[in-house]
């Protein structure tokens, strides 16, 4: 279906939802060599449906070592979830760039002051080019694919904890073929560096 461009018909909600009165930045990942921890952290929300409705999960991840940093389930698309996973993140360590959608949360006043106080380069996608940040976009594919879509939970508790536990699984004891098969834990951290919770 993917090699035909076809999809099946159905509602899904929209997480990338431009505020058309918020200033726009532009990508600054095109042809750069990521080459390094903490030069670029990618930051994105997707949803999940639950029996009780869709509820949204943003992650910030280090393109570099693919270690997701920071994340949180919400059952809102506000930008208050994402500048707390911001702050969380910021207490570990400082990224020269944070690559997002256009999306309003990223696009707001609160986010754009937030990075730009801590000196971080702001880059964004295109409109409609989730290609630009495929390093999340393939996140989000794993954890559902692996965890989220053959465990289904029936409560928001069980499913942050199922997440939780994924991403520590993700970061700690998942090898990655890109990492020369080490874990994203082992290419962010230092070997006497603690875990750190990062939901």
């Amino acid at each position: 279906m993917r090699e035909l461009g076809l999809q099946a018909i159905y509602a899904k909600p929209r997480t990338t939802i431009v505020n058309k009165n918020h200033q726009k930045f532009p990508y600054l990942l095109r042809d750069l060599e990521i080459n390094q921890v903490n030069q670029v952290w990618s930051v994105d929300i997707t949803y999940i449906k639950t029996p009780r409705g869709f509820v949204y999960l943003v992650a910030l991840i280090d393109v570099f070592s693919r270690f997701v940093i920071s994340a949180k389930l919400s059952i809102s698309m506000d930008t208050e979830f994402c500048l707390e996973i911001l702050a969380k993140a910021l207490k570990q360590s400082h990224p020269k760039i944070i690559n997002s959608d256009q999306g309003s949360q990223f696009t707001s006043n609160e986010w754009v002051n937030s990075l730009t106080s801590n000196n971080i380069q702001i880059s964004m996608d295109g409109v409609g080019r989730w290609a630009d940040n495929i390093y999340i976009e393939r996140f989000w594919r794993t954890i559902k694919q692996e965890e989220i879509y053959i465990n289904p939970s029936d409560n928001l508790t069980d499913l942050h904890n199922q997440i939780t536990k994924f991403i520590e699984f993700y970061n700690y004891q998942r090898p990655h073929q890109s990492l020369k098969y080490l874990t994203p834990s082992q290419v962010f951290y230092d070997d006497n560096t603690r875990r750190k919770r990062i939901f």
